[in-house]
């Protein structure tokens, strides 16, 4: 996502210069962009955005999209992006519930599912659970007339460790601790596979939106609490995709027991006051843990996200933005550093929306690419999901 525009004219860099057209004709829209544009604006030469735009037409992935007149000489063609040329699916696997879209290229979502989910219910119960839902998904595709699925991105509780796809010790669901979920769905899907955190896929859903140099928290309170944090841009995930646990945070020494192990974090505190009906309270808590990380990071606003803070946006947003304005002016710093407080896009679906990025994004250079399980190449929606293992050309 931070990246700038410019191409590189080397061999060992196609993709990324393709990313780069890839993501002109994005940004284009149905109106489309000239070749000469293309090179203006990526710094290749006419002859490499040819050959580039070329294989894109012929893999269907951009189509001519008329004439525009030009300042001299014959009127130029314009090239659009194929939106329904690949899909993507998007999955946010809650503890209670499973929320799974389907999506054009672009991200933009053509069918979405909703359903009861029981992510304690052990891993075998788990995979067959997604395994109905992605099948009773994609049988809408050939309806939709997308293409070819390219890849599912899977939004979870953390902690886990998105380069490997292997989960840690979730909280109140220990054992999944040490669990290979990513690897275990490609093969049951027979598609590629990403896995990270919940609050990551949807704070990058978010930032695929915002200016390109913004920093913000992305708070999630839904039945659990964490945090997705954007510097200039883009998603930080720490090391370990260890940042943003944000809901463990211990703000009072002596507090209740939080299934975590430790006691008076933020998420226990919040979930007990959200519990007993008390949701000013609950806005209060979060604030405070809010208050915490702005005075740490200095982001530029704070996004709330989740079931139960979007159930009463209205007060989770008074409520944290409050506490904000508080320690602003404890500061001395007057209204100009207050830090704004909204409701994130999408709602509830940020997460499920935010999932499918993690497959898209990294084709148009608007995000580091993640290492996927499964299938190199983008299979039929009906061949690819359930088939028999040896039948799957599982990577």
């Amino acid at each position: 996502m931070n990246r700038g525009n410019s191409g590189v004219n080397l061999p060992a860099l196609r993709s990324h210069n393709a990313a780069l057209v890839l993501d002109l004709l994005r940004a284009a829209g149905q109106g489309g962009i000239s070749r000469l544009e293309l090179a203006e604006r990526t710094r290749l030469t006419p002859q490499a955005v040819s050959k580039i735009t070329a294989r894109l037409r012929e893999e269907g992935l951009a189509a001519e999209a008329g004439r525009r007149a030009s300042t001299g000489g014959k009127p130029r063609t314009v090239l659009r992006l194929v939106r329904g040329a690949r899909s993507a699916v998007g999955l946010h696997l809650d503890r209670d519930e499973l929320t799974a879209v389907l999506t054009d290229l672009t991200g933009e979502p053509v069918a979405v599912r909703t359903a009861p989910f029981d992510f304690g219910a052990g891993a075998e119960a788990v995979l067959d659970a997604v395994v109905t839902e992605v099948r009773t998904l994609l049988r809408s595709g050939p309806d939709s007339g997308l293409g070819p699925v390219i890849g599912v991105g899977v939004a979870c509780p953390g902690p886990l460790d998105h380069r490997s796809g292997v989960l840690g010790r979730v909280t109140g669901l220990p054992r999944w601790d040490g669990f290979p979920l990513r690897d275990a769905l490609a093969t049951r899907l027979g598609l590629p596979v990403v896995l990270d955190k919940d609050t990551n896929a949807a704070a990058l859903g978010v930032a695929l939106r915002a200016a390109g140099s913004e920093s913000f928290a992305y708070l999630h309170l839904g039945t659990g609490l964490g945090a997705g944090l954007v510097f200039g841009g883009g998603l930080y995930r720490g090391s370990r995709t260890g940042a943003g646990e944000f809901g463990h945070q211990v703000i009072q020494l002596d507090g209740p027991p939080c299934e975590c192990g430790s006691r008076g974090c933020v998420e226990a505190l919040c979930l007990a006051a959200v519990a007993r009906g008390d949701t000013a309270e609950a806005a209060r808590v979060l604030g405070t843990g809010a208050a915490n990380l702005v005075g740490l990071l200095d982001f530029d606003r704070v996004l709330l996200g989740g079931r139960t803070a979007v159930a009463d946006a209205e007060v989770f947003v008074r409520g944290v933005a409050a506490v904000l304005a508080e320690r602003a002016e404890r500061e001395g710093a007057g209204a100009g550093r207050t830090v704004p407080v909204a409701v994130a896009p999408d709602g509830e679906r940020a997460v499920a929306y935010g999932a499918a990025q993690l497959v898209l994004a990294p084709l148009f250079g608007r995000a580091e690419p993640t290492e996927a399980a499964g299938t190199p190449d983008a299979m039929e929606p009906e061949e690819a999901v359930g088939s028999p293992p040896d039948q799957r050309n599982i990577g």
